[in-house]
């Protein structure tokens, strides 16, 4: 039996599991932490560096990383076939394409998105983060300061005004839904439940890779940007990798 490996953001563990649980391939899994997507730099060189040390191991290594603010151009191996997703991010795989994720871009902006995944891994805005915010930093300072302190926090998140929740229906959600909602609430966003779909998931580990959703990156091809609807593209030579620290 062929071994393969995923490197993925932690935000993909309940449907990589449950996908893997199901495929004829035997995978080991390695998570980074959920975040990286804010570091670019960080993130390809720590995405880089594990997969330098993957390569002897493994002939194919699947990537779970859409472009992620860019922080996947210019990744590559030098013995192992690279596999990816063409995606903006990792809302693209939830959704199951990148053709529904600019749908829904266009027809809801100012959308920020739950699922499962998002609130396991990461920092939510909701009320009970700022709350413990409020109290950290009264302790800290005096209670004006905690407030404008939050106020300040919140500022990035003025250019929201939707919450979008993804359900895979793959675990009883319930509870994520309702903090969702609770949320939304305390936001004063609105609120709307999408429907999820594994199939890009789906195909990513089961091998189906029809070149339109997916980028198969050959031993020294390196992985760069694209602004048109393939999203991510490949180009060879290598060209040096990103330097480890």
């Amino acid at each position: 039996m062929e071994k393969r490996c995923i490197i993925a953001c932690k935000v993909l563990w309940r449907e990589i599991s449950y996908l893997i649980s199901k495929s004829p391939f035997y995978y080991d899994v390695v998570y980074l932490d959920q975040g990286l997507h804010n570091e670019p730099d960080n993130l390809k060189i720590k995405l880089q560096k594990k997969i330098t040390e993957m390569e002897n191991d493994y002939s194919v290594i699947l990537i779970g990383y859409g472009l992620c603010s860019n922080g996947i151009e210019g990744i590559t191996s030098k013995k192992a076939t690279l596999v990816l997703m063409r995606g903006h991010d990792c809302i693209t795989f939830f959704l199951g394409s990148k053709e529904l994720y600019r749908t829904c871009f266009d027809e809801f902006p100012g959308t920020y998105w739950y699922n499962t995944g998002w609130i396991e891994t990461s920092v939510i805005p909701n009320k009970e983060y700022y709350d413990k915010k409020f109290i950290e930093y009264k302790d800290r300072y005096d209670e004006d300061t905690a407030e404008y302190l939050l106020e300040m926090e919140k500022e990035w998140l003025s250019k929201y005004n939707n919450l979008a929740y993804i359900n895979q229906e793959i675990t009883d959600e319930t509870e994520y839904v309702k903090m969702s909602k609770e949320a939304a609430g305390y936001m004063k966003w609105n609120y709307k439940e999408l429907k999820g779909d594994l199939n890009l998931l789906r195909d990513w580990i089961m091998g189906n890779w029809t070149s339109d959703r997916f980028l198969v990156l050959e031993p020294n091809d390196v992985l760069t940007a694209s602004f048109d609807d393939k999203t991510i593209i490949k180009i060879d030579p290598v060209t040096e990798p990103p330097t480890s620290k």
